[in-house]
């Protein structure tokens, strides 16, 4: 099973509160482990301005700059671009899917602030990483719900949103979710 490319919603039986109603966009997925981002947990005291200003990177102030999101409890301090495909920083780019690409160097984020980066793009600060076989466990006891990724929803809709969304396309409403899981 290769989950990249894929969501994961976390259910109401979900133990760690750190992932609480999260969504989390599997960026890479093989026998070594899984990495993946939060997106739709805002960093409230870090703006994508700020940053700017802390790398000495120049924006223009005609652009739109991207929000940023808590990606992750590991290296809280490295930040990771999730962005639409068109955009491609040579060997520094991975194509995670026909949709979506990942970038984590700098030079992403002043393409991003001169105009020049991609058309849809969130930072995240930190990644959620999984041993091998980890992921599989936490799937087996429930704790996850695996959902397609759609750039509307990753990208066009406001993080507070984003859970509610994913089930609400998965035809399933949040009120009839149990904390309880089974096995038949």
């Amino acid at each position: 099973m290769d989950l990249t490319g894929k969501l994961l919603l976390a259910t109401p039986g979900m133990l760690d509160p750190r992932f609480a109603k999260s969504v989390i966009f599997i960026c890479a997925h093989s026998d070594e482990g899984a990495m993946g981002l939060v997106v739709n947990r805002m960093a409230r005291d870090v703006t994508f301005p700020r940053l700017l200003s802390q790398l000495s990177i120049e924006s223009r102030a005609d652009v739109p700059l991207p929000q940023v999101h808590l990606g992750g409890p590991v290296e809280q301090g490295r930040g990771f671009v999730l962005h639409s495909t068109e955009y491609d920083s040579s060997d520094a780019t991975m194509d995670v899917s026909p949709d979506f690409g990942m970038t984590a160097t700098v030079d992403v984020l002043t393409h991003i602030a001169q105009g020049a980066g991609p058309a849809s793009s969130l930072l995240a600060l930190g990644y959620s990483g999984w041993s091998p076989g980890q992921l599989e466990e936490e799937l087996a006891q429930n704790a996850w719900m695996v959902a397609d990724a759609s750039a509307l929803l990753v990208f066009g809709t406001d993080s507070d949103q984003k859970w509610a969304a994913a089930l609400a396309a998965m035809g399933i409403d949040p009120v009839s979710l149990s904390g309880a899981a089974g096995r038949a």
